[in-house]
């Protein structure tokens, strides 16, 4: 039973270890290769942790294996437009200038259906005010609308909008998150002032953000009812 749990274990950490060597890519885009590989991975360590007679190095060689290959193709696909073309395909209209297209979407084996749920999920309800829809090599779809139907921008209001960066994460669960402090040009000074002002403690919040404006969101702490 101990070889069993230090065997997992170990394949667990095996596991985040690749996946953080792959890089984000791997999380954030399901590309046809990326596919492949998590199913590898996933088959080559379900197998090992099922089977313990089975010598651990005849899992690391391959996952090692898969790795090289993925990170080669990976710096081949940056360096060969034609290699990575190859390997992703093209992103495809399927609507241009607001004009469907029948064909790509008999090449892709969309449905009018498909493409009606795609959109609603970008907001999208009414296929008239799409100039540009285009299905990206991940099988997403990006969607630009014709310009009566896009929201008005702040330049074309003629307005002027003060830039006041990122909200970031000052505190979280009540600890103070000092690591932050300068994205958003806070100090501990500042945020004992803020606190102070509101009649808050740091430990009471299970989330503060602030940004360079000066501009802060909070969320206290649900309080645990007395039995």
């Amino acid at each position: 039973m101990l070889i069993s749990i230090v065997r997992t274990v170990l394949l667990y950490f095996l596991v985040l270890a690749t996946f953080r060597l792959l890089g984000k890519r791997q999380i954030g885009e399901l590309q046809p290769v990326d596919l492949v590989l998590t199913f590898l991975l996933s088959e080559l360590l379900s197998v090992s942790i099922q089977d313990m007679q089975a010598p651990l190095l005849h899992t690391l060689v391959p996952v090692a294996l898969l790795v090289g290959l993925e990170i080669s193709m990976s710096v081949l696909s940056m360096k060969s437009l034609r290699f990575r073309t190859l390997l992703q395909g093209n992103p495809l209209f399927v609507i241009r200038n607001g004009k469907l297209d029948q064909r790509q979407l008999k090449r892709l084996r969309f449905t009018v259906d498909d493409l009606l749920e795609e959109l609603r999920k970008k907001d999208v309800y009414d296929l008239s005010e799409v100039q540009y829809a285009i299905v990206e090599t991940d099988g997403t779809l990006s969607v630009l609308l014709k310009p009566g139907a896009r929201t008005p921008q702040n330049d074309a209001l003629c307005l002027t909008v003060q830039d006041s960066g990122i909200p970031c994460v000052v505190v979280s669960d009540g600890e103070v998150v000092k690591t932050n402090f300068q994205v958003c040009a806070m100090t501990e000074e500042k945020l004992e002032n803020i606190l102070k002002k509101n009649g808050l403690r740091a430990g009471d919040l299970l989330l503060m953000t602030a940004d360079r404006g000066g501009n802060c969101f909070w969320v206290e702490k649900e309080k645990e009812e007395k039995k």
